[in-house]
């Protein structure tokens, strides 16, 4: 599959799921009908890109802190992943999970969405070492890559692990938790980085899959 851009910097929020539900459904008119249809596959897909959005826009108020943000960056098989942020603080892949109006608890390794378990955290950490990989092989250095999960309009996130593998956060939280974290990376480090990662060869021969 074709990447969105060459320069991943032009993508915005969104943008695969927005090609996907066009690759669903070609027609203008029956893709909006689909969109509020109950119980069909392009208002799930629609949901989600909602939910993209909403993380785009609280992520780019980090743009006037040193940080900078990807969105859509796909891998070759065509997997994509919703956002980077690369500042100060690291390198963070961060997924969007919009769970309207439901319970969401973390544990100690797991996040149930009322009461039923999901596998959010295993796959936002495979995806996390997947883009460590990636970014390592091209900058030529070891770059650690942190997990995060971005939770939208839930009714309640409850979250009891202090010492969690992956980060995981409502929506309103993302630029004011991630700002406030330690530094790691000096200013010419996250710029490095950023270059490599805007390159859509930087995901060429990615799998998708850990």
């Amino acid at each position: 599959m074709q990447p969105l851009s060459e320069d991943l910097a032009r993508n915005r929020p969104g943008d695969a799921v927005r090609r996907k539900i066009q690759e669903l459904q070609p027609n203008p008119l029956l893709r909006l009908i689909g969109r509020w249809a109950p119980g069909s596959e392009i208002r799930s897909w629609a949901d989600g890109l909602t939910g993209e959005c909403v993380t785009g826009k609280r992520l780019a108020r980090l743009n006037r802190r040193g940080w900078f943000t990807l969105h859509a960056v796909q891998w070759s098989s065509g997997a994509d992943i919703d956002h980077l942020a690369i500042g100060p603080a690291g390198v963070f892949s961060i997924n969007s999970k919009r769970h309207r109006g439901k319970t969401v608890w973390y544990g100690d390794s797991a996040i149930t969405i009322n009461g039923a378990s999901t596998r959010h955290v295993a796959i936002s950490q495979s995806e996390a070492r997947r883009v460590s990989r990636a970014l390592s092989r091209r900058c030529g250095v070891e770059v650690p890559v942190r997990p995060v999960i971005s939770v939208v309009h839930a009714a309640k996130l409850t979250v009891k692990n202090a010492n969690a593998p992956v980060l995981v956060l409502a929506v309103d939280q993302l630029d004011r938790v991630l700002s406030g974290l330690s530094p790691t990376l000096s200013a010419e480090q996250v710029a490095h980085i950023y270059r490599v990662a805007r390159e859509s060869r930087t995901w060429v021969g990615g799998s998708g899959r850990s």
